[in-house]
């Protein structure tokens, strides 16, 4: 009987602690661990994030009218629709070069705000004229009036082209691009994103020329070279929150003016599609509280 009767008791003094108990762990909001919401790409683009990649890229060209000017020589003539390519440099014996030889490029982006960010963008690419056309030349060649065809085949004697005209040390763009992202999907899983990322923008061209026109050759040299604006689309599949690749389709139109020449400048614009690989990191911004 008094055993019952201290159990009673007992139950009666604990029983409330253990409802109080109860009350302040509802009370308390537990705190969620740190991981991210791939699912609905909620935990990706935020607002003090930076991210920096380095990757590859493979151009094509517009045709250009490239403009010649050398008043001590007596030229001054426009090339008519002259034909370029680029030289990628990767995809030949890629592992026994510098990383900064073949055509690369780099981002460095900050979010200013969710999905919102700005964007340094620099593609090192190579404008080679190319070697099997016949150039249009059209305006004053040593002091004379001139509206004629030229091969610019290499001279089967002396090995020499009327036109070896290259960027071959980058044409150069560097852009200052404003950036927006669109979650895609994470294929219902807590690791992935995939996002496309649109980009426009302004910034300037820092060629090197490398000219030997009509036999004068002049001293190459890195320079300021003229402004340009561009636009890109990429995919973006971030990985564990802090690796992401990257593919990138964009379009890039250039003014160059005051190239330095023999004794002269020269001036042209053309349009580029380039295609683009990158491998990147991703530095969260602090978190609040």
């Amino acid at each position: 009987m008094k055993k019952s009767i201290f159990a009673a008791v007992l139950f009666a003094a604990l029983a409330p602690l253990s409802l109080l108990a109860q009350q302040l762990d509802n009370s308390e909001p537990q705190q969620e661990r740190p991981v991210m919401k791939f699912k609905d790409g909620s935990g990706v683009g935020k607002k003090g994030e930076w991210y920096f990649s380095w990757g590859y890229n493979k151009e094509w060209y517009t045709g250009s009218n490239l403009h010649i000017k050398q008043p001590s020589l007596g030229n001054d003539y426009t090339i008519v629709d002259v034909r370029a390519h680029d030289h990628p440099g990767w995809d030949q014996d890629f592992f026994h070069k510098a990383i900064s030889i073949p055509q690369y490029n780099y981002r460095l982006g900050f979010y200013f705000k969710d999905n919102w960010a700005f964007e340094i963008n620099f593609d090192h690419t190579k404008y080679v004229v190319s070697t099997n056309q016949l150039l249009h030349i059209k305006g004053t060649v040593n002091g004379q009036q001139v509206d004629e065809f030229i091969s610019n085949r290499p001279d089967p004697t002396t090995g020499q082209r009327f036109l070896q005209y290259q960027l071959n040390n980058g044409a150069n763009f560097l852009m200052a691009n404003l950036v927006h992202r669109k979650h895609l999907t994470s294929f219902n899983t807590n690791w992935f994103d995939a996002a496309l990322l649109l980009k426009g923008g302004l910034g300037v061209m820092i060629p090197h020329v490398d000219a030997k026109i009509d036999g004068k050759q002049n001293n190459a040299d890195f320079q300021f070279g003229g402004f340009g604006a561009d636009a890109e689309a990429a995919i973006r599949g971030t990985f564990g929150r802090y690796v992401y690749l990257e593919f990138a389709n964009k379009v890039v139109g250039t003014a160059y003016s005051h190239l330095h020449i023999y004794d002269g400048s020269a001036k042209q614009t053309f349009g580029t599609y380039e295609m683009v690989l990158s491998l990147g990191i991703v530095l969260p911004g602090k978190r609040k509280g």
